[in-house]
C-alpha cells in the first residue's frame, strides 16, 4: 500500500503535468503571432552564450548547489520549480512580466539572479529592440535557442557591477536571503541605471494559514528557518523593500505593492485558483529546497529531520480550510534625473 507521502507525491506530479498540458496550450496560442513573424526574414532566436568562470557544483545531502554559501540549490529540480515559480507570476499579473511601466522603445535591460532565465527569455520575445542581460553565480540549462538580444552572464552582484552601459531597466525577483547587503545592490543598481531608469525588485514573504498555530509544524519551520538564517548572517525577511533602505542609495521610491499568492484551490476568482493551484506546487517543492542548506550547515539538523519536518508542512498546508498564501512585495523605484 502506497505511504501518505507517496500519495502527496503522486497527486503533486499529477497536478504539475495537468498545468504543464493547460500552461503549454496557452503558450502556444500566444507565439502563434511571433511564429508568424518568421517570414519577415529576421532570425526569432540564435544560441545563447554564457561567459564566465567553469562552474563547479558543490553536491550535498543529494542536491547540486552553485558554491560553498548560498542556500539554495541549482540542480534540475530547483530549475523546475523557478519555472513554476515563473509561470505563477505571469498568471497573478495577467501575463504582465512585470508591474513597473515600460516604454516601447526601451533599449537595456538587465536581470539580476536570472535563475532558470524565463524571465529574461520572455523580456527578449516582447521587446526585440533591446538588450537583455542575465546574470547568475551559475549557468542552468535554459534552452539550447533564445532570442537573439538575450546574453546570460556569470556574475556575482554581490561583488562590484563592471557593466559598460547603463540600464532603463533593472530586474531583481526571488533574491530573498541571496545578499547580506542589500545596500551594496541598490549602490551598484544606482550607479548603472540611467538618469530616469527603473528598478523593480520582488521578493516574498513566508508562508501563512488562516488561524496559524505556534505549535503547527508550519510555525516551527518558519522559526527555525529565520534562527538559522540569522546565523548565516542573512535575512528572509522583507526588510530590504523598506523604503528608507532603498532611497539610501539615491534612488527614489515610486511605489510599493503587497499582492497574495494563493496556495491551493481555495480562491473563487478562476485565475486565482490557476494562481494558487501553479503555486502551491511551487511552494510545496520549495520546502526542502529553502531549508535543507540552512538546517544542516547553520544548525546542524540531520536531512532525514529537515524532510520530515518538510512533510509535515506539506500537511499543514494542504489541509482543509488552511487557505494557505504568501505575501508578495513588489517596489519599483527609479534613479532621477539631474534636473529634478
Amino acid at each position: 500500500m502506497p505511504t501518505s507521502q507517496g500519495r502527496e507525491i503522486g497527486a503533486r506530479d499529477a497536478l504539475l503535468a495537468a498545468l504543464n498540458e493547460e500552461e503549454t496550450a496557452l503558450q502556444e496560442s500566444r507565439h502563434d503571432e511571433s511564429e508568424d513573424s518568421d517570414s519577415s526574414g529576421r532570425s526569432q532566436a540564435s544560441t545563447k552564450s554564457i561567459s564566465g568562470t567553469i562552474f563547479e557544483p558543490h553536491i550535498e545531502n543529494g542536491r547540486q548547489y552553485a558554491n560553498a554559501n548560498y542556500y539554495m540549490p541549482n540542480d534540475d529540480a530547483e530549475e523546475t520549480r523557478l519555472s513554476v515559480v515563473h509561470q505563477s507570476f505571469l498568471l497573478l499579473l495577467e501575463d504582465q512580466l512585470t508591474m513597473a511601466r515600460i516604454p516601447d522603445d526601451i533599449k537595456r535591460v538587465l536581470d539580476v539572479g536570472t535563475g532558470s532565465g524565463d524571465w529574461a527569455i520572455a523580456m527578449g520575445e516582447q521587446y526585440p529592440d533591446a538588450e537583455i542581460v542575465a546574470t547568475d553565480i551559475s549557468s542552468y540549462s535554459q534552452p539550447p535557442t533564445v532570442p537573439p538580444n538575450v546574453f546570460f552572464q556569470i556574475d556575482d552582484a554581490r561583488e562590484e557591477w563592471t557593466y559598460g552601459s547603463a540600464f532603463d531597466l533593472i530586474h531583481i525577483r526571488c533574491l530573498n536571503g541571496a545578499f547580506s547587503d542589500w545596500a551594496h545592490i541598490y549602490h551598484e543598481a544606482f550607479r548603472h541605471l540611467k538618469a530616469g531608469g527603473i528598478i523593480e525588485v520582488v521578493d516574498m514573504g513566508l508562508i501563512r494559514v488562516v488561524e496559524p498555530s505556534s505549535a503547527s509544524y508550519l510555525s516551527i519551520y518558519n522559526g527555525v528557518l529565520q534562527v538559522a538564517a540569522d546565523k548565516a548572517g542573512i535575512t528572509l525577511s522583507l526588510e530590504h523593500l523598506q523604503k528608507t533602505v532603498v532611497e539610501a542609495s539615491g534612488l527614489s521610491v515610486l511605489r510599493t505593492t503587497t499582492l497574495e499568492f494563493p496556495l491551493g484551490s481555495h480562491p473563487t476568482d478562476s485565475r486565482l485558483k490557476m494562481v494558487g493551484k501553479m503555486a502551491l506546487i511551487a511552494a510545496l517543492e520549495g520546502l526542502e529546497s529553502t531549508a535543507l542548506r540552512l538546517l544542516t550547515k547553520e544548525l546542524e539538523w540531520e536531512p532525514d529531520n529537515v524532510k520530515d519536518l518538510c512533510s509535515k508542512v506539506v500537511q499543514d498546508i494542504t489541509r482543509r480550510g488552511a487557505r494557505a498564501s504568501v505575501p508578495c512585495q513588489f517596489l519599483i523605484a527609479r534613479k532621477l534625473l539631474e534636473l529634478e
